[in-house]
Formats: structure tokens, sequence, C-alpha cells
């Protein structure tokens, strides 16, 4: 596995999914500001992490990508952990156990590792399958 590629990977999804999330509040478009910006983030998840998932596996990588999602998760919690949580949620009178119990939170983690994982089997498993004959 290439972690530092990986590490580096899932910093630039973090990036733009937090700039994202941060955007939707400045162009309302639901009644629950919070709400809007969780379906953003849901949504724009799905394509982040499988351009993160294509660029990690340009070089013809065979890690399962689980692994790779794994990373990209925790590189995501790092930062939520260090950046998002001390700017944005603290001052709105929340703290790190209230973000990281979030039912919000463990979908869009999921759906990060399913993401990561689909594009494996979808995008590498074949071609690896394909070799070995």
């Amino acid at each position: 596995m290439k972690t530092i590629k990986a590490i580096l990977i899932g910093g630039g999804i973090w990036l733009l999914a937090v700039g994202l999330y941060t955007l939707s509040f400045h162009y309302q478009f639901l009644e629950e500001p919070n709400q809007q910006a969780n379906m953003v983030l849901f949504i724009v998840v799905m394509p982040l992490v499988w351009l993160g998932s294509y660029l990690y596996y340009q070089k013809g990588s065979k890690t399962h990508g689980y692994f790779v999602g794994q990373v990209f998760l925790l590189v995501a919690a790092f930062l939520d952990a260090l950046i998002t949580v001390p700017l944005f949620v603290i001052p709105n009178g929340g703290n790190h156990y209230t973000f990281f119990t979030d039912l919000g939170f463990w979908i869009i983690a999921f759906e990060l590792l399913g993401v990561a994982v689909l594009y494996y089997y979808t995008r590498v498993y074949p071609k690896a399958q394909a070799l070995k004959y």
C-alpha cells in the first residue's frame, strides 16, 4: 500500500468536502441549514472518494479498497478532530464527543468506506482477475 499517497489523497478529499460543506451554508435552499449541509456532504462524498480512489489506483496498485477507504476515513477523522471540531463545532456549543457520536458522521464514514470498496470491485479487482488467466 502506498500510504503517503493515500494520506495525501484523503487530505484532499477532506479539504474539498469541508469546503463544499461550508459553502452550502451560504446558498440556503432548505429551511434547516445544518440538514442542508449534511445532505450536501453526503452527496459530494461519493464523487470525491471515487475520484480519490481513481487517483490512488492510477499506477496499478492492487491494495483492497477497504484499506484505502480506511486510510481516507482515518485522515478525515484526524483532520476533523484537529480542525473541524475546534473551528466549527465548539464555537456552536458542541464538542468532540457530540461530533464523533453523531449518526450523520457515521453514515458518511460508512459511505466513504463503501465507495472506496465499490471502486475497488468495479475497477481494480476485475483487471487483477483478468491478468491471472
